[in-house]
C-alpha cells in the first residue's frame, strides 16, 4: 500500500502547507457533495464506521517481509462507501494513525491525498467495470489494484516534489529507492486486490443491496 512513513520535519513547512491545503480542498468538496446531494443512506454511515475501525486496525498490522508492509483497505472503503464518504474515512484514519506515531502529524495532508486517490480511483473504476462484467471479484480486484497503483504514483510524486530535508541523496538516488518501495507495495497490492475481490464477492452473495446489486448468487 502507499503511505508516507516519514517523521515530522521531513518536508519543509511550505510543502506541508501545500499538501494540507490540497487535502482540505478535497475534503471540502466531499462535504459539499454530501450536503448538496440526496440524504445519505444510514447504512452508508454504518458501513463507513465499520470501515474506519477495520482499516485503522489493519493499518497497524505489519507483515514482517521487506522490513514490514501492511494492507490498508482504502480501495474497499471506496467501493463500499463511495468517494465522498470514503475521503472522510481516510482522513480520520490518518489522524488516528498519526496520533499513535504511524507517520508524522505534518504528513497527514500528504497521506490523505494519497489515500483519497486510492478511494476515488477504486470507487470510480468499480462502477465503470459494471458495464463490462458482472463479476464482482473481477471488478473489485481490478479496481483495487488500479487504485493502489495510482496511490503509489501520487506518493512518489509528492516525495519527489517536496524533497526530504536532511537527505543528501540526489533526486535520481531517491527515485531509485522509491522505485524499490513501489515494487514491494505493488506485490502487496496484488494480495490486497485478491482479498478485496473475495470480500466484495461474499458481500454480493449475502447482502447485494449494500453494493447496489440485485443478484443473490453472482458468479466470480
Amino acid at each position: 500500500m502507499a503511505h508516507i512513513h516519514l517523521e515530522d520535519g521531513s518536508f519543509s513547512l511550505v510543502w506541508v502547507i501545500v499538501w494540507w491545503t490540497a487535502a482540505i480542498i478535497l475534503i471540502g468538496i466531499s462535504l459539499y457533495l454530501l450536503r448538496s446531494g440526496k440524504k445519505t443512506d444510514s447504512r452508508k454511515i454504518t458501513i463507513a464506521a465499520f470501515c474506519t475501525a477495520a482499516a485503522f486496525a489493519i493499518f497497524q498490522v505489519s507483515i514482517p517481509v521487506f522490513g514490514g508492509v501492511h494492507l490498508n483497505l482504502t480501495p474497499l472503503i471506496g467501493i463500499l462507501t463511495g468517494p465522498a464518504i470514503g475521503s472522510l474515512v481516510v482522513l480520520i484514519i490518518n489522524i488516528l494513525s498519526a496520533a499513535i506515531g504511524h507517520g508524522g502529524w505534518s504528513m497527514i495532508g500528504a497521506n490523505t491525498l494519497v489515500n483519497i486517490t486510492e478511494v476515488l480511483v477504486a470507487s470510480s473504476l468499480f462502477s465503470l467495470l459494471g458495464k463490462i462484467t458482472q463479476s464482482p471479484f473481477a471488478r473489485a480486484a481490478t479496481a483495487t489494484f488500479a487504485g493502489l497503483v495510482c496511490g503509489n504514483i501520487v506518493m512518489v510524486g509528492i516525495i519527489l516534489v517536496s524533497g526530504v530535508q536532511g537527505v543528501t541523496q540526489s533526486p535520481t538516488q531517491i527515485l531509485a529507492g522509491l522505485s524499490l518501495i513501489v515494487a514491494i507495495n505493488l506485490a502487496v497490492a496484488a494480495l490486497e486486490a485478491m482479498v478485496t475481490g473475495f470480500v466484495v464477492t461474499f458481500l454480493y452473495r449475502v447482502r447485494p443491496d449494500i453494493l447496489g446489486g440485485k443478484q443473490e448468487n453472482p458468479g466470480r
